[in-house]
């Protein structure tokens, strides 16, 4: 944690950028594995990394797996399963991922429009709730930043999962994205980069300031929500 908030680096591509995260104390490390995205790793990459990585907790990231794809990404020896989806998705399929891996493991995004809240099913199948910013022809990676106080609504309201905090974030908004969300768990990416899937070490170490600051500011004011 910094300064009391946890941090995912999510679009970890290289063991040198795994290593920047480790230095700069995030406490997760995410592996995109959407075929699509320009931070992708196939499993493959992911196992050739494995034993060098730094002991922080391995998400895998990915878009409405096969049951089949997401029991390898298990096998591959992630800790945490963050699925992003849109809200057509039948429910008997996200209850298939949550049998999988099991709720206190699984990261559910659902991709939902500024005008939806996140329905009580999402809420009941995984402990963790990722609201990222939403625009209509991709999943997250938009380099956009979200509604905070809807997020800050659904963290104070449902204060049994933890609600983590995506979106354009980068050093020069965490502050405020956190005053004004209540978060206390972040996860940044194009924000801290020099590149797609290129991690830059000046941005994560100002990023890493700013939560220091902003997390002491926030344990000042009164209690907002609970991660």
């Amino acid at each position: 944690m910094i300064g009391g908030i946890r941090l995912k680096v999510c679009g970890i591509t290289s063991l040198v950028d795994a290593e920047l995260a480790d230095a700069c104390g995030a406490d997760y490390l995410g592996f995109i594995l959407h075929e699509r995205s320009p931070r992708h790793v196939t499993l493959a990459q992911f196992h050739a990394m494995r034993e060098r990585l730094p002991d922080r907790r391995k998400v895998a990231v990915s878009i409405e797996p096969s049951e089949a794809e997401l029991e390898a990404m298990r096998e591959a020896g992630f800790d945490f399963f963050q699925i992003h989806f849109r809200p057509e998705t039948p429910v008997a399929r996200v209850e298939a991922w949550s049998r999988l891996v099991g709720e206190r493991r699984l990261w559910l995004a659902p991709k939902l429009p500024p005008e939806n809240d996140v329905p009580a099913s999402v809420r009941a199948l995984a402990k963790f709730v990722l609201m990222d910013t939403f625009h209509a022809g991709g999943f997250g990676g938009s380099g956009q930043t979200g509604d905070w106080a809807r997020f800050a609504r659904h963290q104070a309201a449902h204060p049994g999962n933890v609600w983590i905090l995506a979106g354009g974030l980068r050093p020069e908004n965490i502050g405020e994205a956190i005053a004004q969300s209540g978060a206390r768990f972040v996860d940044v990416n194009s924000g801290v980069e020099s590149a797609p899937g290129v991690k830059d070490p000046a941005k994560l170490r100002a990023l890493a300031d700013a939560l220091q600051q902003a997390g002491g500011k926030q344990r000042g004011a009164p209690a907002s929500g609970t991660a």
